[in-house]
């Protein structure tokens, strides 16, 4: 079998007003998606979702630059697949859509869903978490916070990831009020649900490590980069104070980026993502995280494609824990998919169909344009 054609589908769907959600100081105002699409001469296509942060358009250029070296080849020869750099963000995103396509080839190839190529004990079905907290705004009702988690309660799910909200300086938020709102939310999900919260690199370390002390107290399950990246002894230090996993790297894309998180135990839980870096070097970065006693629980905040792929790696996990399921993409995220696969009791099927196990729907290009631009605006008050 010989790679005969790849394509990218770029793909985008404004949101209606009501849609349109808020965090920081980032109004976003549609839903993006770049597919890669892998054809054989035995009429086999594999199909791999890049995380669209890249831009579509950047990564369908670096697809179509990389192509001439992938046609003609065997779509089971893994030496073909490119590496990411940790350089550029559109490149190493093209790459991951394009590995994620030949795992959902070769799937199809050997006749068995991904989870088990990558390990044959793999389990059939992996546990979702609702990631959102992105639609409360600190001048009007932060309270929605809690009514959505409980929402997510009330649909099955068994863990939330929320967010800490518009930019505080607008409305003069304090530790103390935020952690007061994070209070409420633990008391009103009272146990039905695990609960993390993502800092998105806003906070500084003495506000981190009050907050994750009262997270760690009150039972939460992580605490997602509360401060900013690069500072790997800051995450050490955070990561030493509290029982409660400090967790990071939905933006890194090879394992030697990880490596220093690693060494100096700066990561509880490390979070790649096949959208980002691909399957392979997710599982690289996951057995390299083994060795130091730390889970990876992937970044996965796009569309449905890339929770397929995100969904296999969690299922081969030797520790699998949770899937995140972004809850505020909008009709884009199962749309691309002909049958969305089964959702049930808070959990995703990877069991089944061979490869990733879902297809695309017909004539996404007619029905989802590509809307140029960022997906977001900046806000100013």
């Amino acid at each position: 079998m010989k790679i005969t054609g790849i394509e990218t589908l770029c793909l985008s769907r404004p949101h209606e007003p009501e849609r349109q959600w808020i965090t920081s100081r980032y109004r976003t105002v549609k839903a993006d998606c770049a597919i890669v699409v892998i054809s054989t001469d035995e009429g086999l296509q594999g199909i791999g979702e890049a995380c669209a942060y890249g831009w579509p358009l950047q990564i369908k250029g670096w697809v179509d630059w990389l192509k001439p070296d992938l046609i003609g080849q065997d779509p089971l020869d893994w030496t073909i697949v490119p590496h990411p750099n940790g350089r550029s963000r559109a490149y190493d995103c093209a790459v991951a859509g394009i590995d994620c396509a030949l795992w959902d080839l070769r799937g199809q190839i050997e006749g068995k869903p991904t989870a088990k190529l990558l390990n044959a004990d793999a389990h059939d079905q992996v546990r979702l978490y609702a990631s959102s907290g992105c639609r409360y705004d600190w001048n009007d009702r932060p309270e929605q916070l809690v009514e959505e988690a409980l929402d997510y309660a009330e649909q099955g799910l068994t863990a939330c990831k929320v967010r800490i909200g518009t930019e505080w300086s607008w409305n003069g938020v304090t530790v103390d009020r935020f952690l007061g709102l994070i209070r409420e939310l633990a008391q009103a999900v009272d146990g039905r649900m695990e609960l993390m919260l993502d800092g998105n690199q806003r906070l500084t370390e003495d506000q981190a490590l009050a907050i994750a002390r009262e997270l760690d107290r009150l039972g939460f399950i992580w605490f997602e980069e509360p401060i900013p990246q690069t500072d790997i002894d800051g995450y050490a230090r955070l990561n030493a104070a509290v029982d409660m996993p400090i967790t990071g790297g939905e933006q890194y894309t090879t394992l030697e980026q990880f490596r220093p998180y690693l060494e100096k135990r700066a990561y509880g839980i490390v979070q790649p993502d096949a959208g980002v870096c691909g399957i392979t070097e997710c599982m690289r970065i996951a057995q390299a995280a083994e060795r130091y006693g730390v889970d990876l629980c992937p970044h996965s905040w796009h569309n449905g494609l890339m929770a397929m792929a995100n969904g296999h790696l969690v299922a081969a996990l030797p520790n699998p824990r949770v899937l995140e399921l972004c809850m505020i993409q909008g009709p884009l995220q199962w749309a691309i998919i002909a049958e969305p696969p089964s959702i049930a009791d808070g959990h995703l099927s990877v069991a089944g169909a061979p490869g990733l196990g879902v297809r695309l729907a017909n004539d996404l290009e007619a029905r989802f344009p590509y809307i140029e631009g960022h997906y977001a605006v900046t806000v100013e008050r």
